[in-house]
């Protein structure tokens, strides 16, 4: 936790800070990076720093912003022998200057990484352009970053770029990088030869540089050559060092444990908040709990569910991919109907997982219900409405479903790994500050086992309501992971002198 010291420093002493992504809330999402590059930036504007964003000028972006007038003047951007031409649109969101790239070629698209379940062919030479434009923007515009921080595989190649080319510009000797890794699980990896449209020479294709198996990682790009690498839980900061959830980078991992920390996201309170959430039937708080009865209700009309007051609603949001745990729910799917419950799943992914979750709930009508969309408002009214909110994930590097479903009463049964270890506190280990519940293997019998402990308590209201007020009035703030950041930023610019 931030001392009082530093928290001074971080008023009196600003920093200048670039933020590098691929994707911010609310202009371009498909996963909790966007919520992470949306939230900390303005948290950190309102310490009193100087944060910029850069990201690409998607075509959906547009559908947020409007049509942004284009800058008159067009950076000039090498990369691999070849020169682009890019403009860019500024705006403004929540104190945070955000400079969109537009080149129209690469980024004005229907989707932002591909289509039909396949990755867009020149996804490196898209994301390349982006950590080599964001670079030459700061040089545009005079903004000399202490720090540029590069966010997950899309962003792998700022460090690197910082690295190998600003190295010789003096005006950047004093700026440091901090790369982000939301999910291992996603490593940006493609063919060696596409190192040359990259501008990477080919001295670092070797296992010592950005060599993965054979091919090219853009996200080992990031983690070899940033000044400071950080992930966004403790727990998954260790896991990550392990053979068994390293995806083949432990080793570097653990050759860079004393520059590689784990920092727990916060939540946007104002943005997940039962109590102004205008998609809800009714509004409600941890002090008054009479709307979320109502929101119970509704839900199981609005989704054919039995009218049953004194039914758990267990629910799920999430993406139907195997790092989410459906296995395990599929497998378990009988025995979790046994139980006097109703069932509610929402998402969309793996579409062998969608047809048999499909399946599934057709033999069990009022009884389980799944739908297939991604729907921001519906998801709102399932927190709302719901008792249980599953996450079974087989690993999971921070998680925001459990966050939410915290604020909105709804108590997490979680599996216990990266963040829903590290934010989930089960009656069993500290019964006066327990939020939720936890079981410990990734296995059918320890999921059935957490679940009727959730019951037994869900059956004594006077347990369940402390355990969900607890859960309701916790600090899940961006303030305090904001303040966390800066002494990261710190590290970064310490080890430049």
């Amino acid at each position: 936790m931030a001392t009082q010291e530093d928290k001074r420093t971080s008023t009196s002493a600003p920093m200048k800070l670039l933020m590098v992504a691929s994707e911010a809330a609310p202009f371009a999402k498909t996963g909790g990076l966007a919520d992470v590059v949306g939230s900390l930036p303005p948290a950190l504007s309102s310490l009193g720093h100087d944060v910029r964003l850069v990201m690409p000028w998607y075509r959906q972006v547009r559908t947020i912003t409007g049509d942004l007038p284009l800058n008159q003047n067009k950076l000039s951007v090498s990369m691999g022998g070849h020169s682009y031409k890019i403009g860019y649109r500024t705006g403004e969101f929540q104190g945070v200057q955000v400079y969109f790239l537009d080149y129209p070629e690469f980024y004005d698209r229907d989707e932002l990484y591909g289509e039909q379940g396949h990755d867009y062919t020149d996804n490196a030479e898209r994301f390349g352009l982006l950590s080599s434009a964001a670079i030459e923007l700061t040089r545009h515009l005079g903004f000399v970053p202490d720090v540029i921080h590069a966010h997950d595989w899309q962003a792998g190649l700022v460090p690197l770029y910082l690295h190998q080319q600003l190295r010789r510009d003096p005006s950047f000797a004093g700026t440091g990088s901090l790369f982000s890794i939301h999910n291992l699980g996603y490593q940006g990896v493609f063919p060696l030869e596409t190192a040359k449209s990259l501008g990477i020479d080919s001295s670092l294709l070797t296992s010592d540089g950005i060599e993965y198996h054979g091919k090219l990682s853009l996200l080992k790009a990031g983690l070899r050559y940033a000044s400071q690498v950080n992930t966004v839980s403790p727990t998954y900061c260790r896991e990550i060092q392990t053979p068994e959830q390293g995806m083949g980078l432990d080793g570097l991992l653990r050759s860079r444990a004393d520059h590689l920390h784990g920092l727990l996201n916060g939540l946007d309170g104002k943005l997940w908040s039962p109590a102004q959430d205008h998609t809800l039937p009714q509004a409600y708080s941890a002090d008054d709990l009479s709307g979320k009865a109502v929101c119970k209700q509704r839900l199981q009309e609005e989704l054919g569910l039995q009218t049953a007051p004194d039914t758990a609603i267990v629910a799920m949001v999430t993406r139907l991919d195997t790092q989410k745990g459906i296995e395990l729910v599929l497998g378990s799917w009988e025995k979790i109907l046994s139980r006097n419950l109703q069932l509610v799943i929402l998402g969309t992914g793996n579409p062998d997982y969608e047809r048999r979750l499909a399946e599934a709930a057709d033999f069990y009508p009022g009884r389980a219900k799944v739908l297939l969309r991604f729907d921001d408002a519906q998801s709102r009214r399932i927190y709302a409405g719901s008792d249980l909110f599953l996450m079974p994930s087989r690993y999971e590097p921070c998680g925001l479903g459990q966050l939410i479903a915290l604020r909105y009463g709804c108590i997490p049964l979680v599996h216990a790994t990266g963040g829903l270890a590290d934010t989930i506190i089960d009656p069993r280990i500290a019964p006066e500050t327990a939020n939720g519940f936890v079981f410990e293997k990734y296995q059918y019998a320890s999921l059935l086992q957490g679940l009727d402990r959730a019951l037994e308590a869900y059956s004594e209201p006077p347990l369940w309501q402390k355990i969900r007020h607890q859960g309701m009035t916790q600090d899940m703030s961006w303030h305090q992971a904001a303040e966390q950041y800066l002494d990261l930023y710190r590290l970064c610019k310490k080890g430049l002198q």
